[in-house]
């Protein structure tokens, strides 16, 4: 799996423990629906550090804490 997949799969994760729908999440982390959708749905190839800390604000979490999962430990190096 590459980065922006896990990356997606974390925000859908995390979004569904929470019963938050996509809509939901964008307005509780202060974004444009069209910028989480553009993550959900591959249109976004390389998302941002500053919208994904807006994300994990709107979690109420970390970077950390987002990133800290076996799927990120995992993944291969992209330059070798």
């Amino acid at each position: 799996m590459d980065t922006v997949n896990t990356i997606r799969n974390r925000i859908l994760q995390l979004s569904d423990e929470r019963d938050l729908t996509i809509n939901k999440l964008a307005t509780i982390s202060a974004l444009p629906p069209s910028s989480v959708k553009n993550i959900l749905y591959g249109r976004s190839c390389d998302p941002k550090i500053g919208t994904i800390k807006k994300l994990c604000d709107g979690l109420g979490i970390t970077l950390g804490e987002f990133f800290s999962t076996k799927e990120f430990d995992e993944l291969e190096q992209d330059i070798k």
